[in-house]
């Protein structure tokens, strides 16, 4: 199971992550690309992190809303989300390539994540966004998407655009019955206490079922494990999952 973290999103509205710490003991590294959170020089300085550590990098775009860290939904066309992404991604893409460095993924942000795992006509945008790109790529860009219990109809659009899914799951987050992800509105939405995202993680890592929301057990498949490092607490918890998958 690849670990992967939300990286690179250090910016003067939101001083946030430990990257430096966290790089060591994860596979891949989702860098914010300015729109939600982080800036030139923190992109590039996350992407020589990632290098020398020899990890993964993925672009991490969202909506354009720093004031609210990319969490809020927000409504466009194709065409202007498109270049939204565009936007982004290149921008990345240009710092990876001045650094002599791969881009390999791309893992939408916040409620532009959540939202194509609700918009079958945004979820094809992004992936036909993610096609366009990979014309001119010798490695492809994969799309890094929720991890649910039926994802055929993502599996199809992805499938006729020839962009592969990495399937993903969290260590820290809690889950509905359904698969989902428990909305951030209740309390118990975010898992806090070391012992409780160690055994989500080394669960998901076996194949094993965890505990949903509702008390009953859900079984999930996935490539790739998010985990957090936004404080001391959190790093040390993402060491232990390393040391714990090892």
């Amino acid at each position: 199971m690849l670990l992967n973290c939300d990286m690179g999103e250090r910016c003067e509205a939101w001083p946030v992550g430990d990257d430096a710490a966290v790089m060591p003991h994860i596979d891949m590294a989702s860098i914010a690309c300015g729109f939600h959170a982080g800036e030139p020089a923190t992109m590039q300085h996350t992407i020589r992190l990632a290098k020398d550590q020899k990890v993964r990098i993925g672009a991490h775009p969202g909506y354009p809303d720093i004031a609210n860290f990319g969490r809020r939904s927000m409504q466009f066309s194709a065409g202007d989300l498109r270049a939204i992404l565009l936007y982004q991604i290149g921008a990345l893409d240009a710092l990876c390539r001045a650094n002599d460095v791969t881009l390999s993924y791309v893992k939408p942000h916040g409620a532009l994540y959540n939202d194509k795992q609700q918009q079958r006509e945004l979820f094809e945008t992004v992936v036909a966004t993610i096609a366009d790109m990979n014309r001119e790529r010798p490695q492809p860009l994969q799309l890094v998407t929720l991890a649910k219990l039926d994802n055929r109809w993502q599996e199809d659009i992805a499938a006729d655009f020839q962009v592969q899914l990495l399937h993903e799951v969290f260590a820290d987050r809690r889950y509905d019955a359904d698969g989902s992800l428990r909305s951030r509105q209740y309390a118990d939405a975010v898992l806090t206490k070391r012992e409780d995202i160690l055994r989500q993680a080394i669960n998901f890592a076996r194949g094993a079922a965890i505990t949903a929301s509702d008390g009953s057990q859900l079984k999930l498949t996935a490539d790739t494990l998010c985990v957090h490092g936004d404080n001391p607490e959190s790093v040390a918890t993402i060491a232990a999952i390393r040391a714990a998958l090892k």
